[in-house]
């Protein structure tokens, strides 16, 4: 039965145990401006009249509501609090009648062990539940009043793949260019500026699953499905600048402007531009697809990913395996390099991300984290100290390098998470979904846009 919290039996109990009043009173929470202090007749609106504010009322009181539930929650944690309480006493009486008293009251030895932690835990787990569950819905209520977000338009579409494009990538140098990774066995470098293509890399006997660019030099990193990863050097020259074009109109969710009939291409496709065939470097040790690679700081090393469950760390200058990175229980996804330090992360099917530290080379160590449901298919460094990853789970969650235990963000998503992108400057979260969105977060998980969606499917990484 519930008990008032000024009750005579656990009054006389708290003060036979100074100590267990402490803790009670720890757990317990005072109810205050409760609805049944409220006089009747009195809405929630005038009681907040007179006061300053430049919340409307609707929202006010709609946080009154809110924070009312919260409270009732609270209030019966409250009341099983004591009730807690007083079975305890009530134990402890009993074993007092049978000469086996705890000294000081404390419940933390013999049969009450057990029984204590198991409510303390249950206290705990259900606060942790009701905490989130009731903040979740005030957040929600937020969302609905928050003004409109930004608007993202369509600024220039790059035209020349025949299939699918896996990936993409922004040279680090002089010039800056675009480069794509595509199914059609090809990848391909761009002007940004002028949308026109100014290389093809026709090397791969597969498709071309990534490409990154050397930090400092005119060179590329690409991985593929014929099971090697490869590092070519090009040499292109920008077009004159064209001016820019007119984006009064905005861009409707369902539009696709980029639709067009398989095969066709503009005049400034692949066919009419520079090929390289031939790749500086071949990397050849996986047993299986690689699906990406990266360059180390540095750019001397570069580490690839394979659906052989393995990761493989090369030498640059002499095409070397050096390491060959295990523990993975089924394929790898996609893998990652910070942009200052000797820091690898790598993501599976397995659920799980693993990061890995070459700082010292004495010491090679690794750490498992643990905290998605289904298949990790990206993680990736920020600039600063963190570490995003997307997930099957329909999860995308932002973690301190710090301090990894448990993730400082959580995006929740109504689809599975394909390959994530970080802007390196304005730290703006890329999700692409199975269900052809693309969603824009900050790092606190706060939703910024969404993309204007096409009638093409949002390609898997």
């Amino acid at each position: 039965m519930p008990v008032e919290g000024g009750s005579s039996s656990g009054s006389a109990s708290a003060a036979r145990h100074p100590k267990q009043k402490r803790k009670a009173h720890s757990l317990s929470i005072r109810r205050t401006n409760s609805t049944e202090e409220r006089p009747p007749g009195i809405l929630r609106g005038d009681m907040l009249e007179g006061q300053d504010s430049k919340l409307p009322l609707g929202l006010r009181n709609n946080l009154l509501d809110l924070f009312g539930q919260i409270e009732r929650e609270f209030e019966n944690l409250y009341i099983e609090n004591l009730e807690l309480r007083r079975e305890i006493d009530s134990l402890n009486e009993r074993l007092t009648g049978d000469g086996q008293a705890i000294e000081g009251g404390d419940p933390s030895k013999g049969a009450l062990k057990a029984k204590a932690s198991h409510s303390t835990s249950q206290l705990s787990q259900k606060l942790k539940t009701t905490y989130k569950a009731s903040t979740s819905k005030i957040v929600s209520s937020f969302k609905a009043t928050t003004g409109s977000r930004a608007l993202c338009q369509l600024l220039k579409e790059y035209i020349g793949h025949r299939d699918g494009i896996w990936d993409l990538s922004v040279t680090r140098t002089q010039p800056v260019v675009l480069g794509t990774a595509s199914a059609d066995h090809s990848a391909l470098l761009w002007s940004i500026e002028t949308g026109k293509c100014l290389l093809r890399y026709a090397g791969h006997a597969g498709s071309v699953n990534s490409i990154k660019f050397h930090p400092t030099e005119q060179m590329a990193l690409t991985a593929s499905g014929d099971q090697t990863a490869h590092i070519w050097r090009y040499m292109v020259q920008l077009p004159a600048p064209q001016p820019p074009p007119d984006v009064s109109a905005p861009c409707d969710d369902d539009q696709d402007s980029s639709d067009r009939e398989e095969g066709e291409v503009d005049g400034d496709g692949p066919s009419e531009v520079p090929t390289v065939r031939v790749a500086t470097a071949t990397l050849k040790s996986h047993q299986g697809v690689v699906i990406a690679a990266d360059w180390l700081v540095g750019g001397r090393q570069v580490v690839t990913a394979s659906w052989d469950r393995a990761a493989n760390l090369y030498e640059v200058e002499t095409s070397e395996l050096v390491h060959t990175l295990t523990g993975h229980d089924q394929e790898l996804t996609h893998c990652c390099t910070h942009p200052t330090q000797r820091l690898v992360v790598t993501s599976s099917r397995d659920t799980t991300f693993r990061l890995w530290d070459f700082r010292d080379p004495s010491i090679h160590s690794v750490n498992v984290f643990q905290g998605h449901t289904d298949t990790v298919t990206s993680a990736v460094f920020t600039v600063g100290d963190n570490v995003v990853s997307g997930s099957d789970d329909r999860t995308v969650k932002v973690w301190d390098l710090k301090n990894m235990r448990s993730p400082i963000a959580t995006i929740r998503t109504d689809s599975a998470v394909n390959r994530i992108s970080v802007s390196a400057n304005q730290r703006i979260i890329a999700l692409p979904h199975d269900n052809r969105q693309v969603r824009l977060f900050d790092m606190s998980g706060v939703r910024l846009a969404r993309l204007p969606r096409s009638n093409r499917m949002v390609r898997r990484g």
